[in-house]
């Protein structure tokens, strides 16, 4: 049997997929890698972040009938 816990983190973690699933990526992973990475470049907004996202996952014509 699960504990409260275990149930928590299990939501954590499906919340998380949805997210990655609807924007691609995680725009905490994303400011964790740039303050890692490129420390000298302001990373987007969130806002920006998503547009951007959203651009490269629709805009691609490959493989799409419409």
């Amino acid at each position: 049997m699960s504990t409260a816990s275990e149930v928590l983190q299990a939501g954590r973690y499906m919340a998380r997929g949805v997210r990655q699933q609807l924007i691609g990526a995680d725009y905490g992973a994303y400011l964790a890698h740039m303050a890692r990475t490129h420390p000298d470049q302001e990373p987007l907004s969130y806002e920006a972040f998503f547009r951007e996202r959203q651009e490269a996952r629709y805009s691609s014509r490959t493989g799409r009938c419409c």
